[in-house]
């Protein structure tokens, strides 16, 4: 009789325990579903609780309220994804399609060409020239943006790339002087005056930007000396060399992008918004 009401607590402890670890492993199931809002946001619970598991020794730890540096962690995330409308998609895609195809097309085997003809140091040279020729816009959009020491380095780059670096071929600013370049465009000014992006724009050649930058791209024109350079038609050819030599520093680049997307003209748009307000928010 008496190892008979032993064999039933034995059962009776075994069952409680089984009962104990079954509530804790529901709580940390159920305490690990996240809820994502049709914003974006994840929401969790206010009370956490984890499961350590070591061994067969199971250990619930509750925390009273959020854990407050991943939580942090959480709404820095959320704040950094940006999205902006795209009402123009069907036709975004046809022209996300058009500059495809003149990528590897056109764009491409120029890249490769120039790459093969040009030694790195030429067309390092011939970027650094071009880069030290747009210097006006970049410093007036410094100085728009009340940014005064951006601006000063600016005006101290052209000044010395421009006589020490022989017109701008060579950056010994950069190089030399650790004065870098502040790539600072219109766009990126309308932006800190309040100006909303607007909407999701693929241009032909130009590729991904929205109403903003486009905007920018525009009035940023107005200050390249490329621009003034007559007739149109070698205006055109100096662009269109810069472009070429500027691919040839990225040739492959754009074909892993693809290859890692789902979907390339989404991906494309994600990763240009992102980029650009980043570029907003430095």
């Amino acid at each position: 009789m008496k190892a008979g009401q032993n064999g039933r607590g034995s059962l009776m402890k075994y069952g409680i325990l089984a009962c104990v670890i079954t509530g804790i492993l529901t709580a940390g199931c159920a305490v690990s579903q996240e809820k994502v809002s049709s914003g974006g946001a994840v929401e969790t619970s206010a009370n956490r609780q984890r499961v350590l598991v070591d061994g067969n020794e199971a250990v619930t730890v509750l925390e009273n309220g959020f854990d407050e540096d991943f939580d942090l962690l959480e709404d820095e995330l959320a704040g950094e994804v940006v999205k902006v409308s795209d009402p123009l998609e069907p036709l975004n895609r046809i022209m996300f399609g058009v500059n495809d195809a003149l990528y590897f097309w056109v764009v491409k085997p120029c890249a490769k060409t120039c790459k093969a003809a040009v030694p790195e140091p030429g067309r390092v040279g011939i970027r650094n020239f071009f880069r030290n020729l747009t210097t006006p816009a970049r410093l007036a959009n410094c100085l728009l943006q009340g940014k005064a020491e951006a601006a000063d380095i600016e005006l101290k780059r052209f000044v010395v790339n421009t006589t020490w670096g022989i017109l701008g071929f060579g950056d010994p600013a950069g190089d030399k002087l650790g004065l870098l370049t502040q790539d600072e465009d219109l766009g990126q000014t309308l932006a800190t005056y309040g100006v909303g992006e607007g909407f999701y724009i693929v241009w032909p050649l130009l590729g991904p930007s929205t109403l903003r930058d486009s905007a920018g791209i525009l009035g940023d024109q107005f200050l390249n000396p490329v621009r003034y350079v007559e007739p149109s038609e070698v205006s055109i050819g100096v662009s269109a060399a810069k472009g070429i030599n500027e691919s040839s520093f990225h040739v492959g680049e754009y074909e892993e992008f693809k290859s890692a997307a789902v979907d390339a003209y989404v991906a494309m748009r994600e990763a240009y918004i992102q980029y650009r307000d980043k570029k907003i928010r430095e």
